[in-house]
């Protein structure tokens, strides 16, 4: 099984990292084109470069396909063109809005097709992604999605109608944590803290937070009203929060977001 990156930015380089620390595949299964020459050497030694986008199309049995939205359409056009069959070829796609249609539309039917959403903290190995088939996609080819995808964090499979659903939350959400762990230390650095400690405990509270969900299994609303006393400092913050429509606001950033998504679809 032959491996095509096509495209070594930080998603692309993420995802191939992660596969490679966990055996998904070997370097020496690797087939890798940017247009910015050298880019690849982040993946190591033993990583093949190749010349040409036509090199790793007629050499690779899965492309990863790791380009921006507006070049998704020309690289799998190329496919067609080629002539490469579509049981020969897997594409697995992480941009966002292309949608498996028009993916698949651009390929004349000479490739199968996976969309996913995978998100920056992939970097860390601690992703949030989904997926979903194309038309002609196997169970075997979700089974290796589902195993790039797991190699650098949580992976689900969702109905396509979900995905842009997906980009609004995990995609674009790591920018809206950002935003509040910023937040979280200006407000400290507001009542004296100095920088750099305000920094580092709104991190490590965020991370220690989330951490608590994800391996207690209880609702954060449960795990909120355990810290929330009568007439306390937690509940006097949290009326401040709902006072500037906190939870209103990040829902709508999840909405807006996936709008967006659906725009760049269309």
């Amino acid at each position: 099984m032959t491996i095509g990156l096509m495209g070594c930015g930080k998603m692309g380089s993420a995802l191939t990292r992660g596969a490679l620390e966990a055996g998904v595949f070997s370097r020496a299964d690797l087939r890798v084109y940017d247009r910015n020459e050298g880019r690849f050497e982040c993946l190591g030694e033993g990583v093949q470069g190749l010349n040409s986008l036509d090199d790793v199309l007629l050499g690779s049995d899965i492309l990863l396909l790791c380009v921006k939205p507006d070049g998704v359409l020309d690289v799998l056009a190329r496919i067609a063109e080629l002539e490469i069959t579509r049981e020969k070829l897997l594409v697995i796609s992480v941009a966002a809005g292309v949608t498996i249609a028009r993916m698949e539309e651009a390929t004349k039917g000479h490739a199968r097709i996976i969309r996913t959403m995978p998100n920056t903290p992939s970097l860390v190995g601690e992703g949030a992604a989904a997926f979903s088939l194309g038309s002609t996609a196997t169970a075997s080819d979700a089974e290796f999605t589902r195993k790039l995808l797991g190699a650098v964090g949580e992976v689900i499979e969702v109905k396509e109608s979900l995905i842009d659903a997906v980009t609004g939350l995990s995609g674009s959400g790591p920018a809206y944590v950002y935003t509040f762990i910023e937040a979280l230390a200006d407000g400290a650095l507001l009542e004296g803290l100095p920088r750099e400690h305000a920094l580092k405990l709104a991190t490590q509270t965020v991370l220690g937070a989330a951490k608590l969900v994800a391996e207690s299994g209880e609702h954060p609303a449960v795990l909120r009203d355990r810290v929330t006393s009568p007439g306390g400092t937690t509940i006097c913050g949290l009326a401040a929060l709902e006072e500037g429509a906190f939870r209103s606001s990040t829902i709508k950033a999840v909405r807006a977001s996936a709008a967006r998504a659906r725009e760049l679809g269309a």
